[in-house]
């Protein structure tokens, strides 16, 4: 059976990171959105000349953009049991039909969990049997900002462009797991975004945000002051986001 060390890469600094740390790493991938920000294929790009192997793009062949999802699924997540469409249609689907390709393949996944993401680890191990996992920032003692610190002394190029505009991740633009601080600086970075989710949000039915006793906050009525993206919850939205919360 072929053996083959794969290293699934989201367009963050944490993900290419620990395949580069991991070492060894047959296959490069990462999953593009019509959402992501454009300087993340220049990233992608950079990325290959660095590490001199190619990094394989793959993309749903069903949908285009979060918002095909959510219009198709009608809403941005099951209030059930937290299925977001675009997180699983848009990376999920993918990976898997990607899997089936490589069924007779002994599988090794690299991940970019931090250290102070142990628990997520954990929790991909036990729901993904079907490959071995390997933790490279973990097994280091690596915090993300440690990483980010990494990345700048081995490496000369630039980080994605939406790290340095404040964002704590390199997740596509408006992305629905952003929290009220998240929110109000799309408005501001990115106002065409923020207006296009706000209409999406009252075709569907449903709302992004949800205040404390869970009752919701629609972005068209959203204070421009609420929030704090500095103290927000927000995590990195790719397959390593799915697998830990499966």
């Amino acid at each position: 059976m072929k053996k083959l060390k794969v290293c699934w890469v989201s367009a963050g600094i944490s993900s290419f990171m620990a395949g580069y740390l991991a070492g060894d790493v047959d296959e490069w991938i990462y999953i593009d959105i019509a959402d992501q920000h454009e300087d993340s294929i220049r990233f992608i790009k950079d990325c290959e000349k660095a590490i001199g192997k190619e990094i394989q793009i793959l993309k749903s062949s069903e949908y285009r953009c979060v918002e095909d999802c959510v219009r198709t699924f009608g809403g941005f997540r099951s209030p059930a049991n937290g299925f977001a469409p675009c997180t699983n249609w848009l990376k999920k689907r993918v990976r898997k039909e990607w899997e089936e390709q490589h069924k007779d393949c002994e599988l090794t996944y690299v991940w970019g969990f931090d250290l102070k993401e142990k628990n997520r680890a954990e929790r991909t191990i036990e729901a993904n049997p079907q490959a071995t996992h390997e933790f490279p920032l973990i097994d280091r003692n690596l915090s993300k900002e440690e990483v980010h610190g990494l990345f700048e002394q081995t490496f000369g190029f630039a980080r994605p462009l939406m790290y340095d505009l404040g964002y704590p991740n390199n997740n596509c633009i408006g992305c629905v797991k952003g929290g009220m601080g998240y929110w109000n600086r799309i408005r501001k970075d990115f106002p065409e975004v923020f207006e296009s989710r706000a209409k999406l949000e009252r075709e569907v039915g449903y709302s992004i945000l949800k205040d404390g006793k869970g009752n919701p906050v629609y972005l068209d009525e959203l204070e421009p002051n609420r929030g704090n993206m500095n103290t927000e919850i927000f995590p990195d939205c790719g397959i390593m986001c799915y697998l830990a919360q499966q």
